[in-house]
């Protein structure tokens, strides 16, 4: 049987159900996180512009693979999980990559990329609703007063989206939503992995089997993309994505998890949208309307009040 990290380090994970921690190397990985996956968004959205959706989610899922794969090289050998994880690291997998990836890709594609970034700063919120159900951690007042700041808002952005662009990003804004709750579900979801083999060996496994499932959905994207139309600059999106906001957040993801706990680590997303507003500005000219940043002050608003939850 594989040897455990509980067994290796009895106290690991403790601190994720005591007061509000104070700023150490794991909170200033998440927030290096933070700014990678505020970027993505305008990458992405500018790479789909010659990209079909499914054969880039492919690609930069494949490159991903590789380089967890080195880095997992580098710390060491390969541990496979016990048989009887076998099938929860498979539904992982399959929820995390290729469910949330699929949301995630057709619901930019179809909306905004300032207004997708808020979308998905609901996952905190609904990190902390599981992790009550599932017993993980326990919210107080203060959570719950977030969310409800925190909903307002999305949907603020949400109709402002749709009176801006129409029922395409409806349609997108409400894929994103699902996005959100599949995220969070994944989240909540591996923490016992990643209490029982660590966050780089979870993380490996699940973007395996991802992968695998991602690179079957996109093959036939793939054989009828026009691969003359893909410049350099939709190639470093692709492999910026693939490495950075897939590969190394990822496992700053997990690691965050195991340190400081689900939602601690979620509620670090939620500063997502600020980066990405300002980038989505800056390189794919989007204008936010005034609608969309009082929902943006809500829902950052609604963040701080539950980052101060013990």
């Amino acid at each position: 049987m594989a040897t455990t990290r509980r067994e290796i380090e009895p106290g690991l994970g403790a601190e994720a159900t005591g007061p509000v921690p104070g700023w150490g190397w794991t909170e200033s990985a998440l927030a290096m996180m933070v700014f990678v996956w505020g970027v993505n968004f305008a990458v992405v959205k500018n790479a789909l512009a010659v990209f079909e959706p499914l054969a880039f989610n492919a690609l930069r899922f494949v490159v991903a693979s590789v380089f967890v794969g080195i880095v997992l090289r580098v710390q060491g050998a390969l541990v496979l999980p016990e048989r009887r994880h076998l099938a929860r690291i498979v539904a992982l997998g399959l929820l995390g990559n290729v469910a949330y990836q699929m949301c995630f890709i057709l619901g930019l594609a179809r909306t905004r990329a300032g207004s997708a970034a808020l979308i998905l700063a609901l996952t905190p919120i609904l990190t902390a609703f599981f992790s009550m159900l599932t017993g993980h951690e326990r919210p107080g007042w203060r959570t719950w007063a977030g969310a409800a700041l925190s909903v307002l808002g999305i949907a603020l952005v949400t109709g402002a989206g749709a009176l801006l662009e129409g029922h395409e990003a409806l349609v997108g804004n409400l894929i994103l939503v699902v996005a959100a709750a599949v995220w969070a579900l994944y989240t909540v979801g591996a923490r016992p992995m990643v209490e029982r083999y660590g966050s780089i060996q979870t993380t490996a496994w699940t973007l395996w089997v991802g992968t695998a499932g991602l690179v079957a959905l996109g093959t036939p994207a793939l054989l009828r993309q026009r691969w003359e139309e893909v410049g350099a600059e939709a190639w470093g999106g692709m492999f910026f994505s693939a490495l950075f906001a897939i590969g190394l957040a990822y496992l700053i993801w997990y690691r965050g998890v195991e340190r400081i706990g689900n939602t601690r680590t979620a509620i670090f997303s939620n500063l997502t949208p600020v980066v990405a507003m300002i980038a989505a500005a800056v390189l794919l000219k989007e204008t936010p309307t005034g609608w969309a940043v009082l929902g943006a002050v809500l829902t950052l608003g609604g963040v701080m009040v539950v980052r101060s939850d013990r």
